[in-house]
């Protein structure tokens, strides 16, 4: 595999808006989730952005910044968008899409979710923790992911995601990480798909994904960091990264 990471970022977030540029410990918080790409030692780490402002923070950061067209429905669509600009020539057979609110995520979370990819059936990997609570279990913004891991395995297959608390029954469940791996035809392939019936329903776009018939399989890590969406996470996220 030659990966390229790419974390799709955009000003116009609902909850928090301009959020990129929101300060952790004296960073805008795109530069903190450059910074975890770069520790992964993966391969090289791009932005891409829907506006300029974005670009300027990462390239004062010395990171590399794609601008891309605002009017892309999502962040798939921004990675794709920016991996035809970066790598036209197709080098780098796997992209991993990390998302831009992730400034606390362990770098040795991008390293595990190319693993799921040794296998030349699966398409897109991803990463999964385990739930330790109801109150997690059940909020909806939580997602979950149907994927039972026998014994001491560390990758399954990913069978459905839900917001709701799935599967019934007693055994572990399993909190959804939004980063995935995709192998690059995968990603064209996807992004070239219409939203489909599920998607739309869940308000999930991996579920465009397996309605296509298309292989997701998940790697499991001890805990899901957190994303930035409101003022509290902030303030969460400030809290950790700010140092003492």
């Amino acid at each position: 595999m030659n990966p390229i990471v790419v974390i799709p970022s955009r000003m116009a977030a609902s909850r928090l808006p301009g959020k990129p540029l929101a300060d952790i410990a004296g960073k805008p918080m795109i530069v903190h989730v450059l910074d975890r790409g770069r520790e992964a030692g993966i391969g090289p780490v791009a932005v891409a952005c829907a506006e300029q402002e974005i670009a300027d923070a990462v390239h004062a950061a010395g990171g590399i910044a794609v601008l891309t067209d605002p009017g892309l429905p999502r962040g798939s669509d921004r990675v794709a968008a920016a991996l035809a600009s970066l790598d036209p020539q197709g080098r780098h057979d796997v992209v991993v899409n990390l998302q831009g609110d992730l400034p606390t995520i362990p770098p040795e979370y991008l390293r595990a979710v190319l693993a799921p990819l040794e296998d030349p059936a699966i398409d897109i990997a991803s990463l999964v923790a385990p739930i330790t609570s109801e109150e997690e279990a059940n909020s909806p913004s939580v997602v979950k992911a149907a994927c039972a891991f026998d014994g001491d395995r560390m990758i399954a297959p990913a069978l459905y995601f839900s917001r709701a608390a799935i599967p019934s029954g007693d055994g572990p469940r399993w909190h959804h990480i939004g980063i995935y791996a995709f192998r690059r035809a995968a990603l064209a392939r996807f992004v070239a798909l219409p939203e489909s019936p599920l998607e739309r329903r869940e308000s999930l776009e991996q579920l465009r994904a397996l309605e296509a018939g298309m292989r997701i399989a998940c790697a499991r890590v001890e805990h899901a960091p957190f994303g930035v969406d409101t003022p509290a996470d902030l303030d969460r996220a400030r809290a950790i990264l700010t140092p003492r």
